[in-house]
């Protein structure tokens, strides 16, 4: 019994670091064929920044809009035990052609009701910088977001929330 108490500290550091590294899964870039996952398109077909879940179990899923990949995230009804979210920095991006800049998600800045359509057309900007997405917004409008200030009502896909947004 006293053995197994001397090797619990090291136990716990041991499963402690499994947990962070889960936690912390780093994006993977979409192959080029790579479909979005509510809604089958492909995501090198459409313009605006992507989005991309990474799920503990392994499993990574593209999104074709933040729109979908910001409700995933915060719509109650997601349950999936999620490892990292992101999304593409804009500001080093090509709107047109988006490929890897991918950052946090939860941790971006985001521009709703820009001129500038996405997949589905209205879409949020995702940005790293909060500077940079000053810049964007004054360049084709909207308001500047931090992840936290987005709630569900705004990313609902059912189109209600999307009408709004200035486009």
């Amino acid at each position: 019994m006293s053995s197994i108490r001397r090797w619990m500290p090291g136990l716990f550091v041991l499963l402690a670091a499994c947990a962070q590294q889960a936690a912390t899964q780093a994006p993977v870039d979409p192959r080029a064929d790579a479909h979005c996952e509510l809604d089958g398109m492909t995501l090198a077909d459409y313009p605006g920044p992507k989005g991309q879940i990474r799920y503990e179990d392994g499993k990574t899923v593209y999104f074709c809009d933040t729109l979908e990949l910001l409700s995933m995230l915060l719509h109650p009804e997601q349950v999936r035990a999620v490892a990292g979210a992101y999304t593409q920095d804009m500001a080093h991006a090509d709107w047109d052609h988006p490929q890897g800049h991918w950052i946090e998600a939860t941790k971006a800045y985001y521009v709703r009701g820009a001129h500038r359509s996405g997949s589905m057309g209205p879409t949020l900007a995702s940005f790293a910088g909060q500077a940079d997405a000053q810049v964007f917004a004054k360049q084709f409008g909207g308001e500047v977001l931090t992840y936290k200030q987005i709630t569900p009502e705004m990313v609902r896909l059912d189109g209600a929330a999307g009408g709004d947004m200035g486009m």
